[in-house]
């Protein structure tokens, strides 16, 4: 007797029962559910765009087209910088964003993503999943009725784009930069007058003027919006981006609706898209910065006394949010307290290893 025919037997003697009862069950914990997913970037912009894309894909193949996320672009829905609110408030069931966007609304949306002088992206990561970082960002995020999952990550930025050359901190004085997120509050100790400008509209701003600098991401999609044209000098590292996590923000009413696969789904079609996000970024930013520095890009490092100036900037500000706000001052003492211990680590091997391979690059010997 073949296994078929014993199956089909089986389930017409005693068994039946059983099985006319497992059916309706496997039904309900994988039902037909259709969410739209409002980005906060535009679709130009592939790779930041695109996360939202990979992990809708995954979560459409786990659940055999059982649970599709549509993904829209910013501005198609809701404007980007509106995107969190639209969930919170259950217009749109998610968005895919940057939290730091909404720190205006309370500072603890900054660390989803990151702050200045903050966690580079591998330890970014191993705070997250591995020290309890999703668990304390989501009693943050819960209060603001939304379900916070990371979902794509740039690796450090650059330091943006400049119409004068800085060659000090003294340069900062007075200076309009478009800059994202909490970042703007530390700046502006520094002399800068920081302004918060979508992404498609920064080129035009350089363009005529309105602001002297602007940061965006890095290589690849710094030359996708063409600010070299602008603006010639570019410079190097964006201490205010160490690792920023773009993240899917699901309203939690809905988010608590979902059986519980469905939400192991997403999460895992989240983290996949993380490290996905990543490794491309990795692959097309050294073609695009040859490419930018044959156009006319002028790389300057960050001047060291900008630098620790900003540092120093930073360190004021976090404790006078801190001191005002409990929530915010918990979730950086853990990022703060894993980063002490990641840096002992980071300097040993990693950093050994690269600075040798770097100087074989350089060398002509790769």
């Amino acid at each position: 007797m073949d296994r078929r025919s014993f199956m089909t037997k089986a389930a017409l003697g005693g068994a039946a029962g059983t099985v006319a009862l497992a059916a309706p069950a496997v039904a309900q914990s994988n039902p037909k559910i259709n969410w739209r997913v409002t980005s906060s970037f535009p679709k130009a912009l592939d790779t930041i765009y695109g996360a939202a894309e990979t992990m809708a894909k995954y979560v459409a193949e786990m659940t055999e087209g059982n649970l599709t996320l549509q993904v829209f672009p910013a501005g198609e829905l809701v404007p980007g910088l509106e995107a969190a609110d639209a969930v919170s408030a259950g217009t749109v069931e998610s968005c895919h964003t940057a939290s730091y966007y909404f720190w205006g609304k309370d500072p603890t949306y900054a660390l989803g993503t990151c702050v200045p002088f903050g966690l580079n992206y591998r330890q970014m990561n191993a705070w997250l999943y591995y020290g309890g970082g999703i668990d304390l960002l989501n009693e943050f995020f819960h209060t603001q009725n939304l379900h916070y999952l990371p979902c794509g990550n740039t690796g450090v930025q650059m330091g943006g784009w400049y119409r004068k050359e800085i060659n000090s901190a003294a340069d900062l004085q007075g200076l309009k930069m478009r800059i994202g997120g909490f970042a703007g509050k530390i700046i502006e100790k520094l002399g800068v007058v920081p302004q918060q400008i979508a992404g498609g509209d920064i080129y035009p701003s350089l363009e005529k003027g309105t602001i002297d600098a602007a940061e965006w991401v890095g290589p690849y999609d710094d030359e996708k919006l063409g600010f070299y044209k602008v603006a010639p000098y570019y410079y190097y590292p964006g201490w205010w981006e160490g690792a920023p996590v773009l993240s899917t923000l699901v309203n939690l009413d809905k988010w608590n609706e979902l059986p519980a696969n469905y939400q192991q789904v997403i999460a895992t079609a989240c983290e996949a898209a993380n490290s996905n996000m990543m490794a491309s970024y990795d692959w097309k930013n050294p073609a695009a910065l040859r490419s930018l520095v044959a156009n006319g890009a002028q790389l300057r490092p960050m001047p060291q006394d900008v630098l620790s100036a900003a540092y120093d900037a930073s360190q004021e500000v976090y404790a006078e949010v801190s001191a005002t706000n409990e929530t915010f001052k918990k979730i950086l003492e853990s990022q703060n307290a894993f980063k002490r211990d990641a840096y002992l680590w980071a300097q040993i091997a990693e950093y050994n290893f690269d600075v040798f391979m770097m100087g074989q690059q350089q060398a002509g010997k790769l």
